[in-house]
């Protein structure tokens, strides 16, 4: 008759202990990256009675297993680019300063004072490095963005598409080195565009088109070579890449067509040493389909291919986890790759608390991947994986075992009183 008490008792400590359970499940239903738990039921060892025909009596019941749900939980897009979410089965790493590796599922990233990318916790996110050319060099470590800067780089090419009006009148260029640039009588058209030295120093580079006779023109190039107040301004010769007088000539056919560019791929060599930048710059230039129609002069397209330096403005990440810093010159540079670990049983990963988990034994190691590979998910950025508690399933749970608990309590007062009747019978 003892035997249904404890019983009765097996059955409390179970369903109140898998109330907790479900009671910490709705607590988190909006902690983000959260994983819900379940608690599995087992029997006890049972009580064998002898006998022809042995019987078997249950002792109860036990908790035998808290097994951690991971399903996916919903993406929710946020404003924040460093909000970042799984879908997949892999898991941020973070680590703490000369402490452990913690995994986590839930990415509300940021940047601390001192440039590193953390969670609310202050452990840092871990990512593969990348090199000077975006290639993962394949170490793993802390992010650290304080300070980054895009360096400049020198211009190397002019690309400009004109068109220059074929009803202009033939002109005569003449040009004397010197404070001035030429008077508007000596030319047709012109363009501007700035290039950049190697120490990211914004110059004028000025072309003046120049109609020498039918379907023939002629490209006078001109820049300032003096760092100082007064400026000293230099026609490139094309001949021999220096200052001089050779400009470069361009021929069309008679329905408008660039046909030839001579010098072919004409390239100059600019003195920017007087702002300390390498001496001598090329710089090739390309009028590649530009035209000679009967309409007024016009630029088209013109770009060159240099910038000065750059301040980090804007953080990005995008699918594959790289993480990319956003400059003030325009610039976008690859800095690191984040790292993504797979456990062959994450469901016995270590729970420590603030959505972080612990490598267990029974976890197995993890394996690290970028984003896309190893199965272990993609990574969304200006997103955030909302908690995988189905709080329909677990009201469900909690009423059946409410229900249990008070069958369990039903056991153990009917015992009672039955063991009062047994006491009576002494009376």
């Amino acid at each position: 008759m003892l035997t249904s008490l404890f019983t009765g008792i097996s059955g409390l400590n179970a369903n109140g202990l898998a109330l907790s359970v479900i009671g910490d499940n709705i607590a988190n239903a909006n902690t983000v990256g959260f994983k819900a738990s379940r608690a599995n039921f087992g029997d006890i060892l049972s009580q064998t009675l002898g006998g022809a025909s042995a019987m078997q009596v249950g002792r109860g019941t036990m908790i035998i297993d808290i097994q951690k749900m991971f399903t996916q939980g919903t993406l929710e897009t946020t404003a924040n680019p460093l909000d970042l979410a799984i879908e997949g089965d892999g898991f941020f790493v973070v680590r703490q300063l000369n402490g452990p590796t913690y995994y986590t599922r839930a990415g509300q990233f940021r940047l601390d004072k001192d440039g590193y990318i953390v969670d609310p916790n202050g452990y840092r996110l871990q990512a593969y490095k990348m090199d000077a050319t975006g290639n993962v060099t394949g170490e793993i470590n802390d992010v650290y963005l304080a300070g980054l800067m895009s360096e400049p780089s020198a211009t190397n090419k002019i690309n400009t598409q004109v068109n220059l009006d074929s009803r202009d009148d033939i002109k005569t260029w003449s040009f004397t080195p010197g404070a001035n640039l030429p008077n508007s009588s000596v030319y047709n058209f012109s363009t501007a565009i700035t290039v950049y030295d190697s120490l990211g120093n914004p110059h004028l580079v000025y072309t003046y088109f120049v109609k020498t006779a039918a379907n023939t023109w002629e490209a006078h190039v001109i820049y300032n070579s003096s760092a100082t107040g007064t400026p000293n301004y230099q026609e490139i010769d094309f001949d021999s890449g220096t200052p001089g007088t050779q400009p470069i000539t361009l021929t069309f056919s008679s329905d408008g067509k660039l046909t030839t560019v001579s010098p072919t791929n004409p390239q100059a060599s600019f003195d920017f040493s007087a702002w300390g930048a390498t001496n001598p710059q090329n710089i090739t230039f390309d009028f590649t389909d530009s035209t000679q129609y009967g309409s007024p002069n016009a630029v088209v397209f013109q770009n060159q291919n240099g910038y000065t330096a750059g301040n980090l403005i804007a953080i990005t990440v995008d699918q594959n986890g790289v993480i990319s810093g956003v400059f003030t010159n325009g610039q976008v540079k690859k800095v690191a790759q984040v790292v993504l670990a797979k456990f062959v049983a994450a469901h016995n990963l270590t729970k420590v608390g603030k959505n972080l988990f612990l490598e267990s034994y029974g976890s197995g190691g993890p394996t690290y991947g970028a984003p896309g590979t190893v199965g272990v998910g993609s990574v969304y950025a200006n997103s955030l994986e909302s908690s995988n508690v189905d709080l329909a399933e677990e009201f469900i749970r909690m009423i059946a075992a409410q229900r249990a608990y008070q069958a369990n309590v039903r056991v153990i007062t009917t015992t009672d009183n039955i063991l009062n009747e047994l006491m009576n019978i002494v009376r």
